[in-house]
């Protein structure tokens, strides 16, 4: 019966016997085709590089890096704790000493260590304006001392030889100002009252001023004598010395340390080389040599004992 079948009539019967076979061929073919663009695109998005969760910020290009792991603001936002007041009653005894720091002695090596000199932090609040000094003509701090007598202390002026135009042939001579450099200060003078406070029965003692030593040297360059540059008012420069780190430390560099906690923890060393006398002379006006060492550590030694002694009272 099937030979009796037209060509025609056997097509049609075949395409749709197989309709709904192509229907499914057809729907598999578009759901591999999204599926393969689906994992395309999550390989493309996976491939490419996930941005940060912050954006980079780009540096201009006069912007000095942060030296640092984070911004040290502490102690430019420390303020030194104020002094207990005083009555003049309370007052039982004084002594008045000064004392010669040396920075090349061992634990006085934070007087220059190249991080935080305490010269150059002095000389630079001086220039801004920060700081008033006053003359060593005496050392009662009664003669305040300019800018330009302080700028002429600290900078020597010279004349160089220079070559100018448009094919540096002109010769022209020039005025030029150098910095002392703040490595040639190895020595400091400190004033300073010690005193028992009949209040809370015990010996105390506050610093009064500090005065930078130079050498003066001829013009062969053989020591002559040494002289202070000018006496600062440690009262006063206490704000300035609490915003300017000490370097103290041994195995801790995030030690907030200070110069204004430096003296008044006293982690200095120092000798005695003048106490309060009818004459006012130095140490040295009336003993020599190793007398004179000895007569400091007589000072000091009388100056502790006096705090026992003082207890009877």
């Amino acid at each position: 019966m099937l030979c009796h079948l037209t060509w025609p009539v056997i097509t049609k019967h075949f395409f749709m016997t197989h309709h709904s076979f192509f229907r499914t061929g057809r729907l598999t073919v578009c759901l591999g085709g999204a599926l393969l663009c689906a994992i395309t695109g999550s390989f493309a998005q996976t491939s490419e590089v996930e941005p940060d969760s912050e954006p980079v910020e780009v540096l201009a290009t006069n912007t000095i890096p942060l030296d640092d792991i984070t911004q040290r603001l502490v102690m430019q936002e420390h303020k030194p704790l104020a002094y207990a007041p005083i009555r003049e009653a309370d007052i039982l005894w004084e002594k008045r000493l000064w004392r010669i720091i040396d920075v090349r002695e061992k634990i006085n090596q934070s007087f220059i260590a190249p991080e935080s000199p305490l010269f150059p932090i002095l000389v630079a609040a001086i220039m801004s304006g920060q700081l008033r000094v006053y003359s060593t003509e005496s050392d009662r701090f009664d003669k305040p001392l300019l800018q330009d007598e302080v700028r002429a202390m600290l900078f020597n002026k010279d004349t160089i030889m220079t070559l100018e135009g448009e094919e540096m042939t002109e010769e022209k001579v020039k005025i030029v100002e150098n910095e002392m450099n703040w490595e040639d200060i190895k020595r400091f003078r400190i004033k300073e009252s010690w005193y028992f406070d009949a209040n809370t029965a015990t010996l105390k003692v506050r610093i009064l001023g500090i005065a930078p030593l130079v050498d003066v040297r001829d013009e062969n360059g053989d020591f002559r004598f040494e002289k202070p540059l000018f006496w600062v008012h440690y009262p006063s420069a206490r704000p300035l010395l609490a915003h300017h780190k000490a370097i103290v430390h041994n195995d801790n560099y995030a030690a907030n340390f200070t110069w204004e906690d430096l003296f008044e923890t006293r982690r200095f060393a120092s000798c005695i080389y003048k106490e309060n006398n009818t004459l006012d002379l130095r140490i040295k006006d009336y003993k020599e040599g190793a007398d004179m060492v000895h007569e400091a550590k007589k000072i000091e030694t009388e100056l502790f004992a006096k705090e026992h002694d003082l207890w009877s009272f």
